[in-house]
């Protein structure tokens, strides 16, 4: 059994331990890894428009780019909430069951093969074995510890991850080493589905792990098939001598198989034999997936998003920037279409800086007194939670990281990339790279303009699947346009939504009126591609 996990949607690339050290300042600049050679400023590369589909197979690469630290997929994975911001639909999961090496993991790559759905996430039942104590971890290493037995499982763990994918949250998944019998350091972080594959011997044994499954597979192969493929396995893979593999296929394998594997295909809603080769079942399961998938669909309906709250008051969560002569100064210079470009970028990052003092002054302080040179007691104040993270929705809110550092020293950065499907008028989530433990942190959003706010709900819905609390996350705008207000504080009453202005129309292209124009290309240079998807370009959600 493949004991890796591949999140074929968002993932920390290589494990947390050495690759999450995110969008630090050192980490956002340029380089051979830097998202600025990934994205050009003036020529944004065709090989980014989204693919057919993402897999998670283990053996197969799914399309995406890959740098040293990041990894950018180039299918992107659609919202999983209306325009409430709650969750409209669950993750469809496939429990696949069967004996030791009866092919559970071929029929899971081949089930993906003929899918054809963006973000498959494989999840094995391997992943999820017991931490053994020094006792159990020497009676692994003569092969008389029994690995094939429900006790060798940490079910709860497996359980709670589960049950977390199959609402599209990120979930941590230990990672198993078969040659040392031990958890690596490093676990995986996987982030949510359209499709979940879970497989393993004993994935139909435990009652609250059916309730999870929406599909249950059994796939059924000759023993000495099983035993052969075994042999070669864990010989050629784990490390194994060939006496010990048998002595443990008949001390502990056989006898599990007919306890407590084989009895389940009593479960199962179909029972494939011959696994990967017996193409006419694993076409009727495809086929049942897909019903599945087509009735669970939602349509994003932009124009329903559009006419919610119009004529209502404006939420208590907004806070808006006094318009001083000098911040109505600085307006007047970036709306103006004759602006050249630098003046553009002065200007913008200077109302940039002062937006973000004033979002500052929201986080909780507590009272605390200093002495002074001269040796008197000042009574201040001083940032009372844990950690403080910026995340920019690409590309124009990476804008407003330069001022964000500039003010919070040594502040850890992530970044979102949001783009349209032209084809349902959805947002879809194409990039992802949050720092570690980011739940615990109060988090600045970052987006240059907001319109219909579209873009804005998906990435909060993010930060929430991660655990985000949702009190502690300020969303902030240069300009935003009263229906992407309303929608967002309709859907995170919790969220602070922070700007220097609010434009009262939005026209049939969902651009801001009177507005900005275009940010990013005004700040870039550039011309947006058709199929880019962010709150200030082509459409300007």
């Amino acid at each position: 059994m493949a004991s890796e996990i591949m999140d074929a949607e968002v993932q920390n690339n290589k494990g947390e331990g050495d690759e999450d050290r995110s969008f630090s300042r050192s980490d956002s600049g340029s380089g051979e890894d830097s998202l600025d050679n990934l994205f050009p400023r003036c020529n944004l590369t065709p090989s980014l428009s989204p693919r057919k589909r993402t897999t998670s197979q283990s053996k197969t690469e799914p399309p995406l780019l890959r740098t040293s630290k990041r990894t950018i997929y180039t299918a992107g994975r659609p919202p999983w909430y209306n325009v409430t911001g709650t969750t409209f639909k669950e993750a469809f999961v496939i429990g696949l069951c069967g004996g030791s090496a009866s092919g559970k993991t071929t029929v899971a790559n081949k089930i993906i093969e003929a899918l054809d759905v963006p973000w498959v996430v494989l999840l094995s039942m391997d992943s999820f074995y017991k931490v053994l104590s020094k006792e159990e971890q020497e009676l692994a290493a003569k092969n008389e510890y029994n690995f094939d037995h429900p006790d060798a499982f940490d079910f709860e763990l497996l359980i709670t991850v589960l049950r977390k994918l199959k609402k599209g949250k990120s979930v941590k998944v230990p990672v198993y080493d078969f040659t040392l019998h031990s958890r690596r350091k490093e676990w995986k972080t996987v982030y949510g589905a359209n499709v979940v594959i879970f497989e393993g011997i004993l994935a139909f044994a435990n009652k609250e792990l059916l309730k999870l499954l929406d599909m249950k597979v059994f796939v059924d192969t000759d023993s000495d098939i099983r035993l052969v493929r075994r042999l070669k396995r864990d010989i050629t893979e784990r490390g194994r001598d060939i006496s010990g593999v048998i002595k443990q296929y008949n001390k502990f394998v056989k006898p599990a198989f007919e306890q407590y594997i084989e009895p389940t295909v009593q479960v199962a809603d179909i029972v494939v034999p011959r696994g990967g080769e017996n193409f006419v079942a694993l076409d009727l399961i495809v086929q049942h997936v897909h019903s599945q998938l087509e009735k669970r669909k939602l349509r994003w309906d932009i124009s329903a998003l559009a006419s919610a709250h119009q004529g209502q008051p404006l939420p208590t969560m907004l806070s808006v920037m006094e318009s001083t002569p000098q911040v109505r100064g600085m307006h007047t210079i970036i709306r103006n279409k004759d602006t050249n470009r630098d003046e553009f970028i002065f200007y913008s990052k200077r109302l940039m800086r002062l937006l973000i003092e004033h979002a500052l002054s929201f986080l909780p302080l507590k009272a605390v007194t200093v002495e002074t040179p001269q040796g008197s007691i000042y009574e201040g104040k001083r940032f009372s939670g844990k950690r403080i993270t910026g995340v920019s929705i690409l590309r124009a809110g990476e804008t407003m990281e330069q001022a964000l550092m500039a003010v919070c020293k040594d502040i850890r950065l992530g970044k979102i990339l949001i783009q349209t499907n032209h084809d349902t008028g959805e947002p879809e989530l194409h990039y992802l790279r949050l720092p570690k433990d980011i739940s615990e942190d109060y988090v600045i959003l970052m987006d240059s303009t907001v319109s219909t706010g579209a873009a804005a709900l998906m990435a909060i819905r993010v930060l929430l699947d991660h655990d985000v609390q949702e009190d502690k996350i300020f969303l902030l705008s240069l300009l935003m346009a009263e229906m992407g207000v309303h929608s967002v504080a309709y859907a995170f009453p919790k969220v602070r939504i922070i700007t220097t202005a609010v434009d009262k129309k939005v026209n049939d292209e969902f651009h801001i009126i009177p507005g900005i124009g275009n940010f990013g290309d005004r700040y870039f240079g550039t011309d947006a591609p058709s199929d880019w998807y962010e709150s200030d370009e082509s459409m300007d959600y």
